[in-house]
Protein backbone atom coordinates (compact mmCIF):
# COMPACT_ATOMS: atom_id res chain seq x y z
CA UNK A 1 0.00 0.00 0.00
CA UNK A 2 1.05 3.46 -1.06
CA UNK A 3 1.04 5.91 1.71
CA UNK A 4 2.41 8.83 -0.06
CA UNK A 5 2.45 11.74 2.76
CA UNK A 6 2.81 15.24 1.04
CA UNK A 7 4.17 17.88 4.25
CA UNK A 8 2.50 20.49 2.28
CA UNK A 9 3.99 24.20 1.70
CA UNK A 10 2.67 26.09 4.53
CA UNK A 11 1.03 28.49 1.86
CA UNK A 12 -1.26 25.30 0.92
CA UNK A 13 -2.11 24.33 3.91
CA UNK A 14 -3.46 27.64 5.03
CA UNK A 15 -5.08 28.44 1.85
CA UNK A 16 -6.69 24.46 2.31
CA UNK A 17 -7.76 25.49 5.56
CA UNK A 18 -9.25 28.52 4.20
CA UNK A 19 -10.84 27.17 1.45
CA UNK A 20 -12.10 23.95 3.51
CA UNK A 21 -13.74 26.75 6.47
CA UNK A 22 -15.22 28.53 3.97
CA UNK A 23 -16.89 25.83 1.66
CA UNK A 24 -17.96 23.72 4.55
CA UNK A 25 -19.93 27.26 6.05
CA UNK A 26 -21.04 28.01 2.79
CA UNK A 27 -22.28 24.89 1.57
CA UNK A 28 -24.16 24.04 5.79
CA UNK A 29 -25.94 27.04 4.94
CA UNK A 30 -27.91 25.82 1.67
CA UNK A 31 -28.22 22.28 2.78
CA UNK A 32 -30.71 23.08 5.76
CA UNK A 33 -29.39 20.85 7.75
CA UNK A 34 -28.75 22.99 10.75
CA UNK A 35 -31.71 24.88 12.12
CA UNK A 36 -31.55 28.19 11.43
CA UNK A 37 -28.03 28.66 9.42
CA UNK A 38 -28.73 29.68 6.42
CA UNK A 39 -25.98 30.91 3.85
CA UNK A 40 -26.07 34.07 4.92
CA UNK A 41 -24.63 33.22 7.71
CA UNK A 42 -21.39 32.60 6.01
CA UNK A 43 -21.06 35.93 4.78
CA UNK A 44 -18.69 37.14 7.32
CA UNK A 45 -16.36 33.54 7.30
CA UNK A 46 -16.69 34.05 3.43
CA UNK A 47 -15.13 37.79 3.34
CA UNK A 48 -12.64 37.80 5.95
CA UNK A 49 -11.41 33.82 6.23
CA UNK A 50 -12.56 32.75 2.56
CA UNK A 51 -11.80 36.16 0.55
CA UNK A 52 -9.00 38.20 2.48
CA UNK A 53 -6.73 35.34 3.54
CA UNK A 54 -7.84 33.26 0.97
CA UNK A 55 -6.55 36.27 -1.57
CA UNK A 56 -2.80 36.72 0.96
CA UNK A 57 -2.57 32.77 0.34
CA UNK A 58 -2.57 33.21 -3.11
CA UNK A 59 -0.10 36.02 -3.56
CA UNK A 60 1.96 34.44 -0.50
CA UNK A 61 1.87 31.15 -3.17
CA UNK A 62 2.88 33.26 -6.14
CA UNK A 63 6.00 34.39 -4.30
CA UNK A 64 7.16 30.93 -3.57
CA UNK A 65 6.57 30.60 -7.01
CA UNK A 66 3.14 28.12 -6.64
CA UNK A 67 1.65 29.15 -9.99
CA UNK A 68 -1.21 26.77 -9.18
CA UNK A 69 -2.17 27.27 -5.68
CA UNK A 70 -1.21 31.09 -5.90
CA UNK A 71 -3.77 31.20 -9.23
CA UNK A 72 -6.40 29.27 -7.24
CA UNK A 73 -6.18 30.78 -3.81
CA UNK A 74 -6.38 34.41 -5.04
CA UNK A 75 -8.76 33.60 -8.13
CA UNK A 76 -11.13 31.87 -5.47
CA UNK A 77 -10.48 34.87 -3.02
CA UNK A 78 -11.53 36.97 -5.40
CA UNK A 79 -14.68 34.76 -5.74
CA UNK A 80 -15.26 34.54 -1.64
CA UNK A 81 -14.67 38.08 -1.19
CA UNK A 82 -17.47 39.37 -4.22
CA UNK A 83 -20.04 36.72 -3.21
CA UNK A 84 -19.92 38.23 0.36
CA UNK A 85 -19.96 42.33 -0.18
CA UNK A 86 -22.85 41.39 -2.74
CA UNK A 87 -24.57 39.22 -0.37
CA UNK A 88 -27.64 41.93 0.52
CA UNK A 89 -27.31 43.34 -3.04
CA UNK A 90 -30.58 42.78 -5.25
CA UNK A 91 -29.80 41.51 -8.57
CA UNK A 92 -31.72 38.89 -10.97
CA UNK A 93 -31.83 34.88 -10.56
CA UNK A 94 -29.39 34.70 -13.70
CA UNK A 95 -27.38 37.59 -12.94
CA UNK A 96 -26.35 35.31 -9.76
CA UNK A 97 -26.68 32.25 -11.95
CA UNK A 98 -23.67 33.68 -14.13
CA UNK A 99 -21.27 34.54 -11.35
CA UNK A 100 -21.71 30.84 -10.53
CA UNK A 101 -21.39 30.03 -13.44
CA UNK A 102 -18.38 32.16 -14.27
CA UNK A 103 -16.50 31.30 -11.51
CA UNK A 104 -17.27 27.16 -11.87
CA UNK A 105 -15.02 27.65 -15.08
CA UNK A 106 -12.38 28.91 -12.64
CA UNK A 107 -12.95 25.32 -10.38
CA UNK A 108 -13.39 23.23 -13.75
CA UNK A 109 -9.68 24.94 -14.42
CA UNK A 110 -7.95 24.45 -10.99
CA UNK A 111 -9.47 20.61 -11.46
CA UNK A 112 -7.35 20.16 -14.71
CA UNK A 113 -4.48 22.20 -13.57
CA UNK A 114 -2.83 18.46 -11.99
CA UNK A 115 -1.27 18.76 -8.30
CA UNK A 116 -2.37 16.75 -6.02
CA UNK A 117 -5.34 13.82 -5.79
CA UNK A 118 -6.78 15.80 -3.35
CA UNK A 119 -6.86 19.61 -4.71
CA UNK A 120 -8.15 18.18 -8.02
CA UNK A 121 -11.30 15.99 -6.03
CA UNK A 122 -11.25 19.44 -3.97
CA UNK A 123 -12.05 21.72 -6.74
CA UNK A 124 -13.73 18.85 -9.07
CA UNK A 125 -16.08 19.04 -6.33
CA UNK A 126 -16.38 22.44 -6.10
CA UNK A 127 -16.78 23.08 -9.70
CA UNK A 128 -19.99 20.60 -9.33
CA UNK A 129 -21.74 22.77 -6.65
CA UNK A 130 -21.31 25.67 -8.01
CA UNK A 131 -22.89 24.28 -11.65
CA UNK A 132 -25.94 22.95 -9.74
CA UNK A 133 -26.16 26.29 -7.53
CA UNK A 134 -26.20 28.09 -11.20
CA UNK A 135 -28.89 26.19 -12.56
CA UNK A 136 -30.53 26.29 -9.46
CA UNK A 137 -30.78 29.93 -9.67
CA UNK A 138 -31.58 29.72 -13.63
CA UNK A 139 -34.25 27.82 -12.96
CA UNK A 140 -35.52 28.76 -9.53
CA UNK A 141 -35.27 25.18 -8.06
CA UNK A 142 -34.16 24.92 -4.30
CA UNK A 143 -33.97 21.34 -4.29
CA UNK A 144 -30.77 22.27 -6.66
CA UNK A 145 -29.58 24.47 -4.64
CA UNK A 146 -29.62 22.13 -1.44
CA UNK A 147 -27.83 19.75 -3.39
CA UNK A 148 -25.29 22.01 -4.71
CA UNK A 149 -24.91 22.82 -0.76
CA UNK A 150 -23.41 19.24 -0.07
CA UNK A 151 -21.27 19.09 -3.13
CA UNK A 152 -19.22 22.52 -1.44
CA UNK A 153 -19.76 20.65 2.13
CA UNK A 154 -17.89 17.62 0.40
CA UNK A 155 -15.60 19.70 -1.22
CA UNK A 156 -14.76 21.39 1.87
CA UNK A 157 -14.33 18.21 3.76
CA UNK A 158 -11.70 17.40 1.44
CA UNK A 159 -9.87 21.01 2.03
CA UNK A 160 -9.81 20.64 5.34
CA UNK A 161 -8.70 16.78 5.39
CA UNK A 162 -6.03 17.42 2.48
CA UNK A 163 -4.35 20.47 4.79
CA UNK A 164 -4.94 18.31 8.20
CA UNK A 165 -3.80 15.31 6.01
CA UNK A 166 -0.32 17.68 5.63
CA UNK A 167 -0.05 18.53 9.16
CA UNK A 168 -0.64 15.15 11.07
CA UNK A 169 1.65 13.46 8.15
CA UNK A 170 -1.59 11.27 7.02
CA UNK A 171 -1.63 9.64 3.68
CA UNK A 172 -2.48 12.02 0.88
CA UNK A 173 -3.07 9.69 -1.73
CA UNK A 174 -5.02 6.50 -3.02
CA UNK A 175 -3.24 3.43 -3.24
CA UNK A 176 -2.44 1.56 -6.43
CA UNK A 177 -2.22 -1.32 -7.65
CA UNK A 178 1.14 -2.79 -9.41
CA UNK A 179 1.38 -3.32 -12.94
CA UNK A 180 0.82 -6.26 -13.81
CA UNK A 181 -1.41 -7.67 -11.10
CA UNK A 182 -4.92 -8.94 -11.01
CA UNK A 183 -7.01 -10.79 -9.01
CA UNK A 184 -6.39 -14.57 -9.37
CA UNK A 185 -8.87 -17.48 -8.78
CA UNK A 186 -7.41 -20.25 -6.59
CA UNK A 187 -9.09 -23.33 -7.13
Amino acid sequence: MDNDVSAGSTTTIVGRLALGITLLAFGLGYTDVIDGVTAADAVSVAQYVGGVALFVAGLMAFRDRDTVSGTAFSALGALWFTWAVSADAQVSANAAGLFLLLFALVALSLTFAGGDQLGQGMYGLFFVALVLMAIANFADNDGLTKVGGWFAVAAGAVAWYAATAALAHWPTVLPRRAAGRGVTAHG
